[in-house]
């Protein structure tokens, strides 16, 4: 977990780099990475994220959770 951000991804939605993978495709500043079939996110980089929310528009199995840390919990950026 970043200081700025929490990402996570809900294996039991995500249906795996081989039939989607588009986490990893899009993030431009490369916070996925894949083992075996399941992407994950490096906690060290999830502070490079940029909120771009590129991968929480691509996954259609809506499978990742964003969560800024900095504001307050009824104002956190969370994906339903």
């Amino acid at each position: 977990m970043g200081i700025f951000i929490k990402l996570e991804i809900d294996q039991e939605h995500c249906v795996g780099v081989k039939a989607c993978g588009l986490c990893i495709k899009t993030c431009p500043v490369k916070i996925f990475r894949q083992s075996d079939d399941r992407p994950f996110s490096i906690d060290e980089n999830e502070d490079e994220c940029t909120l771009c929310t590129l991968c929480l528009t691509e996954c259609k199995p809506n499978a990742i959770r964003l969560q800024k840390l900095y504001e307050s919990e009824e104002a956190a950026g969370n994906h339903p």
